[in-house]
């Protein structure tokens, strides 16, 4: 479907016509608009930071690099096919430096079969590469903490921005009703000089708090993936309800689902896998091996065996004994060193992790009735707001005496909302010690 569009020069005269689809019209009304502000919830944010985030990109790169190298011990266990060939001078009798006949083309197979420390290696490395999905996901909980922690800040900095530009008007009604008593003689000047004051420090904290602001903006614009000129529209939020847990529950999830804990107690797995086929070392190890060989005479073998084969196979079964290693000895001391030092670090996490959630359970209640406290500051500031507005109606209180209670009552305003915020960063901190930040958005 096609629209005709007409362009007419002043005067009615017909200067131009020609047709666009219809559907490129509508598709022209309904792109975004890249000046408006992008409107952001808790939870959009925290999902935008977990698809952008560069130090997620960062974790799953190592865990993909641990994986792989895990594979490399692990492939000395699966069948491996070589083919070569080259070319010598050789003096005497022919023999490459390995103790081989010099070929023309040669295949070589070989498989570990037993190989215990070998196999010890390549069970730690793999328990190591468990180990590192652990710590992407401890990452993850961290870009979570710092995306939702960073926008309920910015809630809660722009929310105070609007209570001091509030408190600015107050402060400069103030400013000017002191000024006019001071002109009938009623004030003295340093009552000038302190309502002067109020109104600088209200201005100075509005530059503080929109220079933080735009420090939060910036963040939040990297972590989410935006452009740097994108505005951002955010409000404030309480935690979901899920965020509310009882502290003696908390201690007993954290000793399972703390990743730092979680990481120490793969440590201590992956030592027992070294030790363990450290240990058996001075068991025979077994491998499978097989050689393909296709010789040539000028290498002048018929000079010194009596027959000639151009083509040759061998394959078998390659069996060490040992009988004396002292490396075996030195290794399985390393690796029981290592595993001690690795259950004392597990030991010593424990109790670190249950510590730290008895004492962050701690603060989460201490910050929750900091909360308390600050909203019925908060709401007797509100009621003696009504008492004296009532009062100036009758004409018993100045125009002054009302704005330091406006006043009043921001600063409470601004209190209450540090204290929210606070108690917020406390519940944040303790649920990703426990190990249930991520359980909190699902």
């Amino acid at each position: 479907m096609w629209r005709e569009i007409r362009i007419v020069a002043a005067g009615g005269a017909m200067v131009a016509m020609f047709c666009v689809p219809a559907k490129a019209q509508e598709r022209a009304a309904q792109a975004p608009n890249p000046d408006a502000p992008v409107a952001l919830t808790l939870k959009r944010a925290i999902e935008m930071a977990l698809q952008n985030s560069k130090d997620i990109q960062v974790a799953k790169i190592q865990a993909s690099v641990a994986d792989h190298a895990a594979q490399i011990t692990k492939a000395e266990f699966m069948p491996n096919l070589y083919a070569g060939s080259g070319a010598g001078y050789t003096y005497g009798i022919p023999e490459t430096p390995g103790g081989r006949a010099p070929s023309v083309f040669n295949v070589t197979y070989t498989e570990q079969i037993y190989n215990e420390p070998l196999r010890g290696q390549a069970r730690e490395s793999q328990e190591q590469a468990k180990a590192q999905k652990i710590a992407l996901e401890d990452v993850r909980n961290s870009v979570i903490t710092r995306t939702a922690m960073a926008y309920l800040e910015l809630g809660k900095v722009q929310h105070s921005l609007e209570l001091l530009r509030k408190e600015q008007d107050s402060a400069e009604k103030i400013l000017q009703v002191t000024q006019e008593r001071q002109g009938e003689g009623y004030e003295l000047p340093v009552e000038v000089t302190k309502a002067q004051l109020t109104k600088a420090q209200v201005v100075h904290r509005i530059l503080q708090l929109e220079g933080r602001e735009d420090e939060l903006e910036v963040f939040l614009r990297y972590q989410l993936g935006l452009p740097d000129t994108q505005a951002m529209e955010v409000s404030p939020e309480e935690l979901p309800g899920e965020a509310e847990q009882a502290g003696d529950n908390l201690v007993a999830l954290a000793m399972t689902n703390n990743a730092s804990l979680q990481m120490a107690q793969s440590d201590v797995r992956a030592k027992e896998f070294r030790l363990k086929g450290e240990k058996r070392g001075y068991f025979p190890t077994l491998e499978l091996v097989s050689v393909y060989s296709v010789l040539a005479k000028f290498n002048n073998y018929d000079q010194f065996f009596r027959t000639f084969q151009r083509n040759n196979l061998n394959a078998g079964v390659n069996v060490q004994m040992p009988l004396f290693s002292a490396h075996t000895k030195a290794a399985i001391g390393l690796a029981k060193v290592n595993l001690d030092a690795s259950k004392a670090s597990l030991a010593n996490k424990k109790m670190e992790v249950s510590a730290e959630v008895r004492q962050k359970t701690r603060r989460v209640r201490e910050r929750d009735a900091a909360k308390e406290v600050a909203r019925l500051e908060l709401q007797l500031a509100q009621q003696n707001v009504t008492v004296l507005q009532a009062q100036f109606t009758e004409g018993k209180l100045n125009l002054r005496e009302v704005e330091k209670a406006h006043l009043e009552e921001n600063e409470k305003w601004m209190a209450y909302l540090d204290a929210n915020f606070q108690k917020q960063q406390a519940q944040l901190d303790l649920l990703r010690t426990a190990g249930q930040l991520d359980k909190v958005w699902q």
